[in-house]
């Protein structure tokens, strides 16, 4: 991918005339010397580049007067570096504190890959295309292009669709489905789309991003292609599944994971019942509610239900339909002990990773695709699931129950 560079302005190269570039051509002979050519050009280029970054770093210019600073430049080292254009000994700048690191070329990198990580790094930050040319033209005085850095962002295309088809582990106990809406340009007009995910507590403990799709509609027959993925891809086993009422999503894994039991979210269920409730009477209503959700067992749930209805109904009727409605979905955690309801009660654990992905595309008003979509989040979720290293907490003693529970001891 060819950097658009504009030479009037590039202060490594300076103003060339096209006199000198043909005189420059004109004088390699081989192709040895082109090459030759290139190399000098690319270590100027990339020496200027670093350079820039160490006057960003420093807060001032190397020939600036320093006024009040702890740190300065300390000379340079050499480094052999890889490029497109062969092998380049670069001039490394340093500083006295030795807490310089280069974004172009990394500390103990050899290879000439910082700018496509940096702007990665950038667009997974929620940065858009301009706002990334805009940063690298202060940072290194480069002139990039947009379609450069959509080039650059289009790399990962292939990794996202191996991603979303890899295997999957047989058995994940349990599992929590989610959306986030987007902004998609599309036809011409500007539409709300649904970013659905589904997220894995695989046999460790540990959570695991399954996939993601997208779609302007939802129902049981966009729910039953979801599933029926995941169930190809080898995903045959779910013990648990915590959902916050999404249309057409319990009938889904019904049919393709009849054994499954479905925990419908209880936070979800409260915030739904409490829209109902003028403010001054939130926190008593809140209150009774929590003792239908806390009770030791179904029974004295479902009758804490009843003394709710008792209380409330004559004003506010559709609050305890509502739970009654929902009352086999709302009540399957009872069925399990504390470490596993705290775990399967809500869908807190997904609609963390969707408030940490909404904070990376914040400034992304409008996708112009889907494509455009996929992109960010999957870079986004690249970083979160690097923090995913621990396992639930309790996980063994939840995991024994659950395997004793659904008879696999």
């Amino acid at each position: 991918m060819a950097k658009k560079l504009n030479a009037q302005k590039d202060p490594v190269l300076g103003s060339l005339p096209d006199s000198v570039v043909d005189e420059l051509i004109k004088n390699c002979k081989t192709s040895g010397d082109l090459d030759g050519l290139l190399k000098q050009i690319t270590k100027r280029l990339l020496d200027g580049m670093l350079e820039g970054e160490m006057t960003n770093h420093l807060g001032y210019g190397r020939h600036d007067k320093l006024y009040e600073s702890n740190n300065s430049r300390n000379g340079f080292s050499t480094k052999v570096v890889s490029t497109p254009n062969g092998e380049v000994e670069l001039d490394i700048p340093r500083d006295r504190t030795s807490e310089f690191d280069p974004l172009v070329i990394p500390k103990h990198s050899r290879r000439l890959e910082g700018i496509d990580k940096s702007i990665l790094a950038l667009y997974a930050k929620g940065m858009s295309t301009r706002d990334i040319r805009d940063m690298l033209q202060e940072l290194y005085c480069l002139d990039i292009s947009e379609e450069f850095i959509s080039n650059v962002t289009d790399s990962v295309v292939d990794d996202i669709r191996l991603w979303q088809n890899r295997p999957l582990d047989e058995l994940y106990p349990i599992v929590y489905v989610d959306c986030l809406v987007v902004k998609v340009q599309e036809n011409k007009q500007v539409i709300n789309k649904s970013v659905y995910l589904v997220l894995g507590i695989n046999g460790e403990g540990r959570k695991e991003l399954l996939g993601m799709w997208i779609s302007a509609t939802e129902g049981a027959k966009f729910w039953l292609g979801v599933l029926t993925e995941l169930y190809n891809r080898g995903l045959k086993e779910i013990f648990i599944t915590c959902i916050d009422g999404l249309k057409g999503l319990d009938d889904a894994i019904r049919s393709v994971y009849p054994q499954a039991i479905i925990q419908l979210c209880v936070v979800h269920q409260i915030r739904n019942s409490l829209k109902y409730v003028p403010y001054k009477e939130k926190k008593e209503v809140a209150n009774d509610l929590k003792s239908i959700y806390t009770s030791a067992t179904a029974e004295l749930g479902l009758a804490n239900l009843d003394e709710f209805a008792k209380k409330w109904d004559s004003k506010f009727p559709a609050i305890s339909k509502s739970w009654y409605n929902n009352w086999d979905k709302l009540s399957a955690m009872f069925e399990f002990s504390g470490p596993i309801r705290k775990v399967i009660y809500t869908t807190n654990a997904i609609e963390s990773l969707n408030m940490t992905l909404r904070k990376a595309i914040k400034n992304k008003r409008i996708f112009p695709n889907d494509t455009s979509v996929f992109k960010s989040l999957y870079l986004a979720v690249l970083g979160i699931e690097r923090k995913w290293t621990m396992p639930i907490r309790d996980w063994q003693s939840a995991f024994s129950q659950l395997m004793i529970k659904f008879g696999k001891i």
